[in-house]
């Protein structure tokens, strides 16, 4: 009896993950020649695995990205932008965890691997995340019919320098950054941002995101170009921002800048800054961290997103 029950549930075992890797897709994000592409044989990505598990991953070459469904689907779905400093990407903490704690919420998650700032394959790595961001948004509401989306509930999500990437998404969606084969928008329709690095000025930027994405040289004006605090409009999407006063790598001052901008421009927001936390603590083990979990699901269900 006790040989069959162990089958049994080895069979069941099977079956969900059978299901699971089902639920999961992943897609290139230019179809055609990326933009603003330099070919280098000699450039590959680099991933780092533990226990069989994509860890992180830098010098990504071929952006994609890797869809999350839920079992039970709501209509929305978010684009999540994992952080590294623009130099590697967080694709476990920040990618997969996170998707799949959005998938318990019935949000339809999108982990979004982008090309990360280089000279050696990018004319202007300054926008090469960017455009991946830019075009990662149109494919999702291309697909929205099909991924059983609602076109008009689609955010984004970015945490660190993957927060940068999703505020100047959230502020510059309309950047002619390269030329789209269509007039889908890139426009986010909520923004949730984790310890963002939002600001390029050399008060309060994150030194290594700034010169990873901007180099050693740098004028004022492409520092006002990058710092999004200066660019929030009238169209920046609603934004749920976390943060920790004790982070020590990229400055609460990101957030709170942001939030007065946003303020300023009349769009609803909502942030929430931890005494304790530092930087990079993703889903969180303590209290306190995992509270922003909590408080950002009441937000997604004020806005009407669940």
């Amino acid at each position: 009896m006790m040989k069959y029950t162990k089958l049994a549930m080895l069979l069941i075992i099977i079956a969900i993950n059978v299901q699971l890797n089902a639920q999961t897709q992943v897609i290139t994000v230019w179809k055609t020649i990326i933009p603003g592409k330099i070919d280098n044989s000699d450039y590959d990505e680099k991933e780092v695995f533990k226990d069989g598990e994509l860890q992180r991953t830098s010098q990504v070459v071929f952006p994609t990205l890797t869809i999350y469904k839920p079992s039970q689907v709501n209509g929305t779905a978010i684009l999540i932008c994992p952080g590294g400093g623009y130099g590697h990407l967080s694709m476990n903490k920040e990618g997969k965890k996170i998707a799949e704690w959005l998938n318990t919420l019935g949000i339809t998650a999108i982990v979004l691997k982008y090309r990360l700032p280089s000279d050696l394959i990018m004319k202007d790595k300054s926008i090469g995340s960017l455009q991946d961001a830019q075009e990662a948004m149109k494919i999702i509401r291309r697909n929205a019919a099909e991924w059983k989306i609602d076109a008009n509930k689609i955010g984004v999500m970015g945490f660190s320098a993957g927060g940068h990437l999703a505020a100047t998404l959230s502020t510059r969606f309309d950047l002619a950054t390269y030329t789209p084969i269509d007039s889908i928008s890139s426009r986010p329709d909520f923004s949730i941002l984790l310890y963002p690095v939002i600001s390029m000025t050399d008060e309060i930027t994150h030194k290594v995101s700034r010169i990873n994405l901007l180099g050693n040289t740098f004028t004022k004006e492409t520092i006002h170009k990058f710092s999004n605090e200066y660019w929030v409009s009238r169209e920046t999407p609603p934004t749920f921002i976390v943060h920790a006063s004790d982070d020590v790598s990229v400055s609460a001052e990101n957030s709170i800048n942001y939030y007065v901008a946003l303020k300023k421009n009349a769009i609803p927001a909502e942030m929430h800054i931890y005494e304790n936390g530092g930087h990079g603590f993703g889903l969180g083990s303590g209290d306190q961290k995992k509270s922003w979990l909590s408080e950002c699901t009441n937000w997604l269900k004020q806005r009407g997103l669940l």
